[in-house]
């Protein structure tokens, strides 16, 4: 019962519909549009996707989206209307990262919800060094999918144990 429950909730999101390839885009909005790819990768993992396949296409997606988000606020005019509608999250954004280090805030980014999706597109605004800017983002974007895709095997081997 709970696992058909599950099976239905899973089936009916957006991404998971298109396996990889909707991880894949899963993984580059969610750059810039606050749209979780952890259920996306756990999903597929229950689905019986290989992790290494999820974890490569996570992570380049999630690469991409993170230069397009510091493209979109490199790039002022695209983001205009985005960055009216945002104030205080981009107050707040830009004064994280300069307390605690562009780098270091960048490469956390993934983690923190809505302040995090985007600190890509404040960077770019702010001109962050490109090159920093990629040793952080791409380094974070791998840490955090190895912990999606390592955390999901680990949960749903802990729920056919449990459920077993």
């Amino acid at each position: 019962m709970l696992g058909d429950t599950i099976h239905a909730i899973f089936n009916d999101a957006l991404f998971i519909k298109y396996g990889l390839v909707g991880l894949f885009f899963n993984g580059m909005f969610s750059s810039f549009i606050p749209i979780p790819t952890e259920i996306t990768t756990s999903t597929l993992l229950l689905g019986g996707a290989n992790p290494d396949d999820v974890f490569v296409v996570l992570t380049v997606g999630s690469i991409i989206g993170g230069y397009i988000a510091y493209y979109l606020g490199y790039n002022g005019r695209l983001i205009g209307k985005f960055r009216k509608a945002t104030p205080k999250y981009e107050q707040k954004s830009v004064s994280i990262m300069t307390k605690y280090g562009w780098s270091t805030i960048i490469f956390f980014s993934p983690w923190i919800p809505i302040i995090g999706d985007i600190v890509s597109i404040i960077a770019g605004t702010k001109k962050y060094s490109i090159m920093k800017y990629s040793i952080a983002m791409v380094t974070g974007k791998i840490v955090k999918s190895i912990a999606i895709v390592f955390f999901s095997v680990q949960f749903w081997h802990w729920m056919f144990h449990v459920l077993h």
